[in-house]
């Protein structure tokens, strides 16, 4: 009896946290975006609801235009010099950015395709992502492979393999980074093991 009392509300719980995180995650937004602006529009005697958010949105899309120009690119880049000199700022930034570099599409352009080789050993099979090709004085074909960690696949090493090595698993660059994201929860729509070659063979 206690263990179906158990088993119901774990199964309760795992129904209610995405939920739950998902309201708090777009209320603390909502608050946040409308608060940003709040003291501007209180000197201006403005106390609508909701504006600072537009407000906030639009102070945002004024930045994206400014760091896509030359000029505003340049002082980005500078202000990045500054924070990376300096001890523990520099550390969260850099974390900070890499993850928002993997949630914002970046690393998929350098991303040719996905594909599996055996690594570290024989027997263990790793995903990993195509970034460039080329070939010996021999004409053997090689791949250039970045072989991400999870769950933040901006960190990884660097490897170069034969192209007979390797297994193509038909699966999109997009659908193999949510598969490292995730840790494997998001199989990319299929179970990524059927589409293993047999080791022995």
């Amino acid at each position: 009896m206690f263990q179906l009392i158990k088993r119901r509300l774990i199964a309760g719980l795992l129904a209610i946290v995405p939920i739950a995180l998902t309201f708090w995650i777009l209320r603390f937004l909502f608050r946040f975006l409308d608060s940003f602006t709040a003291p501007i529009l209180k000197n201006l005697g403005l106390e609508i609801p909701g504006l600072g958010i537009i407000l906030t949105l639009l102070l945002i899309f004024l930045l994206g235009l400014f760091i896509t120009n030359v000029l505003g690119r340049t002082i980005f880049n500078w202000g990045e010099k500054i924070l990376a000199k300096l001890p523990l700022v520099n550390t969260i930034y850099n974390a900070v950015k890499q993850i928002t570099n993997a949630f914002s599409g970046k690393s998929m352009k350098d991303f040719k395709q996905v594909i599996f080789i055996q690594y570290p050993r024989k027997g263990l099979w790793t995903m990993c992502f195509v970034t460039n090709q080329s070939k010996n004085e021999f004409g053997d074909e090689f791949y250039h492979v970045f072989v991400p960690t999870t769950p933040n696949p901006t960190s990884g090493v660097f490897v170069v393999i034969p192209k007979k090595d390797a297994v193509h698993p038909d699966i999109s660059v997009e659908e193999g980074l949510k598969s490292i994201i995730s840790g494997g929860i998001l199989d990319a729509g299929t179970s990524l093991s059927t589409k293993l070659p047999n080791i022995d063979k």
